[in-house]
């Protein structure tokens, strides 16, 4: 220590004056700003008698290293050796771990770099050179629209209570009616990088997407099948819309269910509502009395139609067929009469009068029976049938 005390004593001012160690040297020092130590000069001379000024502090600095540091390292290795210290550690800031369903986001110098995906230890350049965002990508989010959530200030209450949020929930139905509807929205992150950098205002954004897309739905289907039988349809519909539309925006978000909570009419619009309900279900009870009646007469109409339908057809089977037996018949007489003509004529003579007289009235006249010519007739056809009886 005898050896660095005087070497200590040795070594000049850095101000360019040199002194030795003793408070003597302290006195007979000029002052670094140029005036003199104890006079009045034009800068220093309003410090007090005997200031501490940098070069003490930078002694003692110098003095309390020395102590510490083996003898052989002089002030300006500790110096470096400090620096190197802070330099690791600063460096060593830039480790990082990402647990278990986290994405890392790495930017430089505020532009994004690249993301950690896998779960682990991992490393970035500390601030102010990169920066990491951790995300967890597998949480399941949620918001709702058309009310909100509140616990309510109590001890040890742990339900949620539901309140309207009138200026969401109000929506103009295609049949120009108001339904009041309540939904809620499930979704998580399917790109940490795009969710972070492509959207501003996140859950904001896709609130808004939401609604414009469930006021469309609304308003494009009526009253009736919202309150009732649609609302399976209605989630579909409105959880495409949304997630086309982020998807265009390149949000990073994937969409994972739409509940429709309440779907109601209007306090406003109840009772019209009613009687429109009211109406439409009588016109439905009288339709539903036409049908039936339409299934008992179309039945009997049809097997009419179909009866009728057959007898023409065999009608026109018998005619033709009775027609097909004359001409037939036509052409066997032709054929006799061509060999026989006397005797078909005759023949053809008397079967005609036979058809003929067999049921007509006869009565026989002789002109060579008496003057009147009239021949007396007994009814024998009359008596015959009255025996018979």
């Amino acid at each position: 220590m005898s050896k660095d005390n005087d070497s200590g004593k040795k070594r000049g001012n850095p101000w360019g004056n040199a002194s030795g160690g003793n408070g003597d040297g302290r006195k007979k020092r000029d002052n670094p700003w140029g005036g003199s130590p104890s006079g009045g000069g034009n800068r220093g001379g309003g410090r007090g008698h005997d200031p501490k000024d940098f070069d003490d502090i930078i002694k003692n600095a110098q003095e309390g290293l020395r102590e510490v540091l083996p003898g052989n390292m002089n002030g300006g290795f500790a110096v470096i050796l400090l620096i190197g210290v802070i330099i690791l550690l600063w460096l060593a800031s830039g480790f990082h771990i990402i647990n278990p369903g986290e994405h890392g986001v790495i930017q430089r110098f505020g532009a994004y770099s690249r993301s950690q995906t896998t779960e682990g230890l991992g490393y970035h350049f500390p601030a102010p050179i990169e920066k990491i965002t951790k995300i967890n990508v597998n949480e399941q989010r949620s918001m709702t629209i058309g009310y909100t959530e509140t616990t309510p200030y109590r001890r040890g209450g742990n339900s949620l209570v539901k309140q309207s949020v009138h200026n969401e929930s109000l929506m103009l139905t295609a049949d120009r009616n108001i339904v009041d509807l309540q939904m809620a929205l499930q979704w998580d992150i399917k790109s940490a990088e795009q969710y972070l950098f492509e959207i501003k205002d996140q859950e904001n954004t896709i609130k808004k997407v939401a609604e414009s897309a469930i006021r469309e739905v609304v308003g494009q289907t009526d009253m009736f099948h919202i309150i009732t039988t649609g609302r399976s349809q209605i989630e579909a519909k409105v959880k495409q819309i949304i997630q086309a539309n982020l998807d265009e925006y390149n949000s990073g978000v994937n969409i994972k269910q739409v509940l429709i909570q309440k779907a109601e009419v209007h306090p406003d619009v109840q009772q019209a509502f009613q009687d429109v309900q009211s109406a439409r279900q009588d016109a439905e009870n009288t339709e539903n009395i036409a049908r039936a009646l339409r299934e008992k007469i179309l039945p009997e109409a049809r097997g009419q139609a179909i009866k009728l339908l057959q007898e023409a057809e065999a009608y026109k089977r018998a005619k033709i067929a009775q027609a097909t037996g004359d001409a037939a018949r036509f052409n066997s007489i032709y054929q006799a009469y061509l060999e026989g003509k006397d005797v078909t004529k005759e023949r053809i003579y008397i079967e005609t009068m036979e058809d003929i007289l067999s049921n007509a009235e006869k009565i026989i006249i002789d002109s060579k029976q008496g003057e009147q010519g009239v021949v007396p007739y007994l009814p024998l056809n009359e008596l015959k049938s009255k025996t018979q009886r």
